[in-house]
């Protein structure tokens, strides 16, 4: 596969409802690295990149990218479609995997698998979440850069400009697009699992989950579902989030 392949991580410190959660702990390191070395284990992925904003309120996102030695692009603070799109064209990138500072349990060989599915299948966009199947968080966003380029553009509503995949499902009769789901009866067919991080009880969960594996970042998504199996109290603690399935409502937050 020739095509240069970088993960975009959407990150800044605003959230109305964990407020300071992309650089808070999680055994040992901060929501952020964590997002940072769980791509980085994807074979397909050639640079992992954090794409922040301008504003100073995310200067200590930059700063930390500049200790850890992570590559970090500054751009639009709300303007997340453009920032993505500049910081793909910055670096490159004939693919992009588009992701969230606030999901550190991101499985590289679904990434793989997707980016793989794109570019043989000649999608524009492949995701495994526009129908909820697998645990919320362990998902991916796969996007042609010319199908970004389109977006950036062509893309004029304030939602389109805030959720960089969303024009590309306002238009897929002119962008081919894959959803894959998981297989059903299978141990990835969960999508009753949240893991992602958008409330208090989520970080618990993420703090829970990372302790029970000693704080190692090379865990498989079977490996974590199993240790959730054997310990069913775990689930209950971010019972009560919301989850909703991606293609009908987003987080609402500018990342």
């Amino acid at each position: 596969m020739n095509e240069h392949v970088v993960a975009i991580i959407e990150a800044r410190m605003g959230s109305s409802r964990l407020p300071q959660k992309t650089l808070m702990d999680v055994t040992g390191k901060s929501l952020l690295e964590r997002v940072v070395d769980r791509l980085k284990l994807a074979k397909s992925v050639d640079e992992v990149i954090v794409a922040t904003s301008v504003s100073s309120g995310d200067d200590r996102i930059a700063e930390l990218c500049g200790k850890r030695d992570i590559l970090c692009f500054r751009g639009s603070e709300n303007d997340v479609l453009g920032r993505v799109y500049a910081a793909a064209v910055k670096f490159r990138a004939d693919v992009v995997v588009q992701c969230g500072a606030d999901c550190p349990f991101y499985d590289p060989d679904l990434v793989d698998l997707l980016v793989y599915s794109l570019v043989l299948g000649g999608y524009a966009y492949a995701a495994n979440d526009m129908e909820l199947t697998f645990p919320e968080g362990v998902d991916a966003h796969v996007i042609r850069a010319s199908a970004l380029a389109d977006s950036a553009c062509f893309a004029t509503r304030t939602d389109e400009r805030e959720d960089t995949p969303r024009y590309l499902w306002n238009n897929s009769d002119r962008y081919p697009i894959f959803n894959l789901k998981a297989v059903p009866g299978t141990l990835y067919n969960r999508p009753e699992i949240r893991l992602t991080i958008d409330y208090a009880e989520d970080m618990e969960l993420c703090r829970h989950l990372y302790g029970g594996l000693s704080g190692r970042g090379d865990f498989t998504t079977s490996e974590l579902i199993t240790m959730i199996d054997s310990n069913p109290e775990l689930v209950k603690i971010n019972a009560a989030c919301e989850q909703q399935s991606a293609a009908y409502v987003r987080k609402g937050e500018v990342c």
